[in-house]
């Protein structure tokens, strides 16, 4: 009698790694391919749509020169946004948190009111400068590391305290800023209008030597801390009893964090909610807790939404200025939506 073979079992591909299946990595690596596409077609966009000189030409490369500033500016805002928010959230242990919170666009608002305030309108110009841009950068780091030391060395260390002493200060600064701005003179109030709205036109070519090296450096850092972000974020327990210092680990993160949060804000202006927005769809696309693999989507995510934005605004709709605006109330809006389907903080 002939034997009848049995059908092997179905093999299942299953592993412990971040991407435990074929079809999730398969899934990963389309959804990265995607975002690179959209960020090299947008950066190519910037670069060549509405250029009035042939393609190709010595005056075509001229003008794309100077446009390339801006995608620069894109990328650095983009890393800087995207991989502060991802770390913060996981110290924070909370997705609806960003390091906004903490009072960097607020400190920001007033240190330029201030200048316009005490300077007239020539405050704004004498904050311009690569020693003003540095000047910004080391209040906003000082001022961070103040708060994370004075909180977190004390008897009753909580980070939640710290979010909220952060978030007290921010409304505090923010208050001073609008009695000063109330003060101003119509000119002198137009003047500073225009610097309290992150746009990319903020930035100045001098900036980047030393803005590029401040974003890719503590960038850089926390990806390769990135197996250590994942114990963090299973919670402080956890990673004590993994062997990890939790307060030293916390503190670490903390100051690069504020590092990337200084750059971007002092280069740029504020843009509270584009971390956030970003941080959320990063988590939806990579489809994964791995700090090492949720940083790329997230700062691709980052480019992509706003040199998308800029392309579509500026080159579409024929708006400029507006660009911040339009992303800050996505993202308000993605943020109440979260809050309100999660139901609680």
């Amino acid at each position: 009698m002939a034997e009848t073979l049995a059908a092997p079992p179905p093999v299942d591909d299953r592993s412990s790694r971040s991407l435990g299946t074929r079809r999730a990595r398969r899934r990963y690596w389309a959804v990265l391919s995607v975002l690179i596409l959209l960020a090299v077609g947008f950066a190519f966009g910037l670069l060549a749509w509405d250029n009035p000189m042939p393609f190709g030409t010595s005056g075509f490369w001229r003008i794309a020169e100077l446009r390339a500033t801006n995608i620069v500016v894109m990328a650095i805002v983009a890393i800087c946004q995207a991989t502060a928010t991802v770390s913060f959230q996981t110290v924070a242990n909370n997705r609806i948190v960003t390091p906004s919170i903490m009072g960097f666009e607020s400190l920001y608002v007033a240190v330029q009111t201030s200048a316009v305030y005490f300077l007239g309108a020539a405050g704004v110009i004498a904050l311009q400068g690569l020693p003003q841009f540095l000047l910004q950068i080391a209040l906003m780091v000082a001022f961070a590391l103040a708060l994370y030391g004075w909180l977190l060395s004390g008897r009753y260390a909580n980070l939640q305290i710290m979010l909220l002493i952060g978030i007290i200060i921010g409304g505090g600064l923010g208050s001073i800023a609008t009695f000063m701005q109330r003060l101003l003179t119509p000119s002198e109030f137009d003047v500073l209008a225009a610097r309290l709205f992150g746009n990319i036109s903020n930035a100045h070519t001098e900036y980047l030597p030393v803005a590029i090296p401040l974003c890719l450096v503590p960038a850089a850092l926390l990806w390769l801390n990135a197996r250590r972000l994942n114990i963090v974020s299973l919670g402080r327990e956890a990673s004590i009893g993994l062997g990890l210092n939790h307060r030293a680990e916390l503190m670490k993160v903390l100051f690069l964090v504020s590092v990337l949060m200084a750059v971007s804000t002092a280069l740029v202006g504020p843009m509270t909610f584009l971390g956030f927005l970003v941080a959320t769809l990063a988590y939806q696309f990579a489809d994964s807790y791995d700090h090492r693999l949720v940083f790329p989507v997230a700062a691709l995510t980052c480019f992509v939404v706003l040199s998308g934005a800029y392309f579509i605004i500026r080159n579409v709709f024929y708006a400029h200025g507006v660009v911040s605006i339009v992303i800050e109330l996505v993202g308000g809006a993605v943020f109440l939506f979260v809050i309100l389907r999660k139901g609680r903080l």
